[in-house]
């Protein structure tokens, strides 16, 4: 599958945990997964469905991103973005891209998070939450499917 979590050469990037979620060393509730990215739940998540996209190979910052990639991306954003609210529920979503100012993980990234009217978010404080034991397999799942019948592959 693609690059899978590879820096440039080929190695997988020492001591990005997101590369190793691509690589497959670390686990994570998956819920796209092809040959340009993978999306999967953050796991202190804004919202419950919240979901980080970022490109199989190790890239620091948008701005380091080849310009060829960057539609290839953004189209399993927008992908996730129309799945979600019938995957949850919610009315929308909110799309957001962190800089290293904030990055916590020193790859590219995209967040995708469900919103719902007056869900409380204000501002770019994001408080955090956190899934109860097997809850986010459940999320994983919902979003899954609804992305396979998006995609006309459903099993």
């Amino acid at each position: 599958m693609g690059t899978r979590g590879r820096s440039g050469d080929g190695e997988v990037a020492s001591a990005c945990v997101f590369c190793e979620i691509v690589a497959g060393v670390l686990p994570a509730d998956v819920v796209l997964d092809d040959d340009t990215a993978l999306g999967f739940l953050d796991r202190s998540p804004v919202f419950k469905g919240h979901v980080l996209v970022v490109p199989r190979h190790h890239v620091v910052t948008l701005a380091e991103l080849e310009p060829a990639a960057i539609g290839p991306l953004f189209e399993r954003v927008q992908l996730v973005v129309r799945a979600l609210p019938d995957a949850l529920g919610c009315d929308g979503t909110f799309v957001a891209n962190n800089n290293v100012v904030s990055q916590s993980v020193a790859h590219l990234h995209v967040h995708v998070v469900p919103r719902r009217r007056r869900d409380g978010l204000r501002g770019f404080f994001w408080p955090r939450q956190h899934y109860a034991d097997g809850e986010a397999a459940t999320y994983a799942s919902a979003i899954r499917s609804t992305l396979d019948e998006l995609r006309g592959t459903a099993h």
